[in-house]
C-alpha cells in the first residue's frame, strides 16, 4: 500500500505542477496545445477545442504544450506573443502549485500535533558547561546557529552537523533583545542517561509549546521554508564535493525510503501521517528543485525569459526562440540520461541490499 501511495504521490504532484501551468497559460489567453500526464505513447487522449488532453504511458514527468513555446509562429496567442510578465507567471506557476501542495500536506500532518518542540531552552542539566550569563540562560530563544536560521528545533541538531567542531557563533532573544554568542565554545560532556549509563550530550534541552491553530500555521511555514534551506544546502554540499552520486536518489529511492517508514510506523495512522509529510517534503523540494536555472528546467526557462527580454529592449531585434528550444532540448536529454543513470543506481542499490 506504501508503495501505491507513493506512486500516486507522484502522479499527484506531476499533474499539479502541469495544471498549475496549464491554468496560468489559459488565464494569460495563451493558446495550450496539449496538457498531458506522463510521458511515452498516449494511452488516452480526448481533443477539447483547442487543447488535446492525455495520459501516456511512461510515469515521469508531463507537460503542457503551448503553441509558439519554443518557436516562433505568426498565431496571436502563442506563448512567444504574450506580454514578458505573463509568461514568467506561467512558467513559475507549476512550481508555485506543488509549493501550496507541499504546504496544505503539512498543515494536515500537523493538525492533531498537541505541542510542537521549539528552540527555546527549557533546562540545563547539573555540571552543564554552557549555562550562565555569557552563555545560555533558561528561555533564551536561539535565532541563528553558525548564519544559519533556526526555523524549528531539529534544526539546531542538523546545523551542528554541517559545522563540526566545537566553537559556533549563536544568535539568541533573551528578554526580546537579541544577543551574539560569538566563538562560542560548545563541547558535548559525558551525562547520565535514564537507562543508567552516560551519554556525550550538551547537557540542556529544548521546551515544548502548545500546538495552537496560529502556532500550527507558523510550523507548518518555518517547516517549508527549513525544507526549502536543506535543498540549497544539499546543492551546496554537492559543488563542494562533500556528497557525490552515491549519496543522491531518485523516484525509485525516494519509494523505497517511503516504504520503509511505513512499515516502521507503529499504527497505521502513524504510517498515513509520515507518508503525507514524505509527500509535503517532496512536493516543496520539486518546486525548489523545478526553479535551479537549468536549461529544461522552469528555472532555465525564466533565465532565458530574463534574459532575451533584456536583451530585446536594448536591441530592438527579436530572438529566433527555436535557439532557446535547442537548448533546452539539449538540457532535457542530458537531465534524463542522468536520471536513467541515478535509477538504475537505486535498483542496483535496493537489489544488493
Amino acid at each position: 500500500m506504501s508503495i501505491l501511495f507513493a506512486i500516486l504521490l507522484f502522479s499527484v504532484l506531476i499533474f499539479v505542477h502541469e495544471l498549475g501551468h496549464f491554468v496560468a497559460a489559459k488565464l494569460s489567453g495563451v493558446q495550450v496545445n496539449e496538457f498531458s500526464v506522463f510521458m511515452g505513447p498516449a494511452i488516452f487522449k480526448k481533443q477539447i477545442g483547442e487543447t488535446l488532453y492525455a495520459i501516456r504511458l511512461i510515469p515521469i514527468g508531463g507537460y503542457c504544450a503551448m503553441e509558439g513555446e519554443d518557436e516562433d509562429t505568426e498565431n496571436p496567442r502563442s506563448f512567444q506573443k504574450a506580454a514578458w510578465w505573463k509568461r514568467l507567471i506561467i512558467l513559475v506557476a507549476g512550481a508555485a502549485m506543488n509549493f501550496v501542495v507541499g504546504l496544505l500536506l503539512l498543515a494536515v500532518v500537523y493538525a492533531p500535533a498537541e505541542q510542537f518542540a521549539v528552540p527555546v531552552v527549557d533546562y540545563f542539566e547539573e555540571g552543564c558547561a554552557l549555562y550562565g550569563e555569557e552563555g545560555l540562560l533558561e528561555g533564551d530563544r536561539i535565532l541563528e546557529l553558525d548564519g544559519e536560521k533556526i526555523y524549528v528545533a531539529s534544526d539546531f541538531t542538523t546545523i551542528l552537523s554541517l559545522n563540526p567542531g566545537d566553537v559556533h557563533d549563536l544568535v539568541i532573544e533573551r528578554d526580546g533583545q537579541k544577543i551574539e554568542l560569538v566563538d562560542f565554545t560548545m563541547e558535548k560532556r559525558e551525562f547520565p542517561d535514564p537507562e543508567g549509563g552516560t551519554s556525550l550530550r550538551y547537557g540542556f534541552n529544548f521546551g515544548l509549546e502548545d500546538a495552537t491553530f496560529a502556532n500550527k500555521i507558523r510550523y507548518t511555514w518555518n517547516t517549508a521554508l527549513d525544507t526549502v534551506r536543506l535543498v540549497r544546502l544539499s546543492l551546496q554540499m554537492l559543488v563542494r564535493g562533500q556528497v557525490g552520486l552515491q549519496d543522491m536518489g531518485g523516484p525509485v529511492m525516494i519509494v523505497d525510503q517511503m516504504n520503509q517508514v511505513a512499515q516502521a510506523s507503529e499504527t497505521s495512522f502513524d504510517a498515513l501521517m509520515n507518508m503525507l509529510y514524505f509527500g509535503g517534503f517532496i512536493a516543496i523540494n520539486l518546486a525548489v528543485m523545478n526553479l535551479l536555472p537549468i536549461p529544461a528546467l522552469d528555472g532555465g526557462r525564466v533565465v532565458c525569459l530574463l534574459i532575451t527580454t533584456a536583451v530585446e529592449a536594448v536591441t530592438r531585434k527579436k530572438i529566433n526562440p527555436k535557439y532557446e528550444g535547442y537548448l533546452h532540448g539539449a538540457g532535457m536529454v542530458l537531465l534524463l540520461a542522468l536520471m536513467a543513470l541515478i535509477m538504475f543506481k537505486d535498483i542496483f542499490v535496493i537489489v544488493k541490499r
